[in-house]
């Protein structure tokens, strides 16, 4: 579906990351592949340096550095898509609500929010140079469509941060401006919501979650990435601004 693209993923290296671009590279398309850490990816994606050889690039990139975002996006020549994995967070991410300090959640949301925005706004100019279509996805949320289950979380130590809620559903929206923005058929932006990602949590979390859905449970990363390869592709090339929710009836 993918011959002939180059598409760059950022968070190259996280659960979701690593999963895209193998899933990418194997739909014949070249990959840009960004992350904080050339050593952390090069240690994960050894089998596909090996697989791929030439079609796997590795650069290493804070996202959140507006100078060094700025610089790499003027060093590309021309990309078919980018897909922003990238979850950038402070060491006060995932505190509960009540004890949220205002300078932590802003924080939270220039880093994640305000690293999306500036990944966007770089895409857009590299397409205004580089005059071809391009296909950009975002990672929301099913919490950034719906309020939390906070049921779900109770006798764990986990709970569903309110900045992770307000970040996603900005998201949704910030993709919706740029594309009315740069309002060209050849540039696209859309946003998949996974539901929850397995990442071993808690066993009596995973129960309730799988209860609150059609029977799947939480989603392992290769039940996402087929819906980005295919708004990656020509297949969904007049799709754009949308949301595709990826939760097996979560949010029903």
């Amino acid at each position: 579906m993918l011959t002939g693209k180059t598409i760059l993923v950022t968070g190259a290296a996280g659960l979701l990351g690593s999963q895209v671009t193998a899933s990418i590279l194997a739909q014949g398309a070249k990959v840009i592949a960004v992350d904080r850490s050339n050593s952390a990816m090069g240690h994960k994606f050894q089998d596909l340096i090996q697989d791929y050889g030439n079609s796997l690039t590795l650069a290493e990139l804070d996202i959140t550095d507006e100078v060094a975002v700025k610089q790499f996006f003027s060093g590309l020549n021309e990309l078919s898509g980018a897909v922003n994995c990238a979850y950038p967070r402070n060491a006060q991410y995932g505190t509960s609500f009540l004890e949220v300090s205002l300078e932590s959640f802003n924080e939270n949301l220039s880093l994640h929010l305000g690293s999306s925005f500036l990944f966007m706004q770089q895409c857009a100019a590299l397409f205004f140079r580089q005059q071809s279509p391009m296909s950009v996805v975002n990672i929301s949320s099913i919490y950034g469509v719906v309020a939390p289950k906070f049921s779900l979380y109770e006798g764990t130590p986990m709970t569903m941060p309110v900045e992770y809620a307000a970040i996603k559903s900005a998201l949704l929206h910030l993709s919706k401006y740029v594309v009315a923005f740069i309002k060209d058929s050849r540039f696209r932006i859309n946003s998949i919501s996974p539901g929850g990602i397995f990442d071993n949590q808690p066993a009596s979390f995973l129960k309730e979650y799988q209860d609150s859905t059609n029977g799947h449970g939480m989603l392992a990363p290769s039940d996402i990435v087929g819906s980005i390869t295919f708004l990656l592709s020509q297949q969904s090339q007049y799709i754009t601004g949308q949301n595709i929710t990826i939760d097996d009836g979560f949010t029903l």
